[in-house]
């Protein structure tokens, strides 16, 4: 552990680089810092059906822009 902390940016570069490294904690493994997975591409059309957007969501209220604007409508 006490390696572990003292040289952090090594270790995390090393698993940028696609090593595998078993951080020990009196010679028991306590946790491994692996390489990140292949982010790939997401497909289209995932969250079909379970996001709705109201129809008057690009509409701001006069009451909201006033106060934005500092016009005292609030």
């Amino acid at each position: 552990m006490r390696a572990f902390r003292e040289n952090l940016a090594g270790f995390l570069r090393e698993a940028e680089l696609g090593t595998e490294i078993v951080i020990m904690s009196r010679s028991k493994p306590v946790a491994r810092l692996l390489p990140p997975a292949p982010a790939g591409r997401r497909p289209l059309g995932l969250m079909r059906g379970e996001i709705w957007i109201a129809p008057d969501f690009d509409a701001t209220p006069p009451d909201l822009i006033g106060a934005m604007e500092g016009s005292g409508e609030a």
